[in-house]
């Protein structure tokens, strides 16, 4: 089948930590050839597009726009704005976050906010739960930017946005609304920006746990790519399988 548009990860799929993907780069020029419309989609909320689209340029060789790369923290400044209701955030998270909150109207307030978002801080401290916590059990809504638990790096695994948020489930036993995938939200407004309907868009990943699970749960079809997380032995006891499975990127005509 020929699909009319794509999703595609990032890490683990466009490059590996800070390793290139060789086919890459093509498969990127395959679909500007062909005029079909994609958007990179990631769930790291800490870069603004401008800075991810200039990792892929100049580290990896790929030609990237900033208005092609969709991170959590967009879906989840464009969620909120779904939601109408009041423009006031306690932001637990770093510049990416807080720029696309501040450019769809959000302003960052302490004392009654009427939103909690916490994505990925690496500058986190204990005075920011505090409030974070507080402002919870007062009333504000708690939004997460992703789940995910941990981050690969050079040294290992390290704590990632979801460990945060489970921080703050313990302190307010209260679950907050998680935006980037495997949810559907995050789906769904990138589906808006493609102007595209499900059955006609390719979720391109290499993390069977984020990247396909958000394609099964938004009734996309999905392309896992063995060039990252996920390996083929890992998905023996997956009852869903991924609509279609490839060692590299070289072997999708698109």
């Amino acid at each position: 089948m020929k699909y009319k548009g794509y999703l595609i990860d990032l890490d683990g799929t466009m490059y590996k930590g800070k390793t290139p993907i060789p086919e890459a780069p093509i498969f990127i020029q395959q679909l500007r050839n062909k005029n079909i419309p994609f958007l990179f989609l990631t769930n790291n909320s800490t870069k603004t597009p401008e800075v991810a689209a200039k990792n892929l340029q100049e580290n990896f060789g790929i030609q990237a726009l900033p208005e092609e790369v969709y991170t959590s923290s967009l879906a989840t400044a464009d969620y909120l704005k779904s939601l109408n209701n009041g423009n006031k955030v306690f932001v637990i998270g770093e510049e990416g976050l807080k720029q696309a909150l501040r450019n769809k109207g959000f302003v960052e307030e302490t004392e009654e906010p009427d939103y909690v978002v916490l994505g990925l801080d690496q500058m986190a401290t204990y005075e920011k739960f505090k409030i974070a916590t507080l402002a919870i059990r007062n009333g504000a809504q708690f939004i997460a930017t992703n789940k995910d638990t941990n981050l690969p790096t050079e040294s290992g695994l390290v704590p990632g946005a979801g460990s945060l948020a489970a921080l703050l489930m313990t302190a307010t036993r209260i679950e907050p609304t998680f935006v980037g995938k495997p949810e559907t939200i995050i789906m769904e407004e990138a589906l808006k920006l493609l102007d595209l309907p499900a059955q006609e868009v390719l979720m391109v990943g290499d993390n069977y746990e984020t990247d396909i699970l958000a394609g099964i749960n938004s009734d996309i079809d999905t392309l896992l790519v063995l060039t990252g997380f996920t390996k083929l032995e890992d998905l023996a006891d997956v009852l869903v399988q991924p609509t279609y499975i490839i060692d590299s990127l070289k072997e999708w005509d698109v």
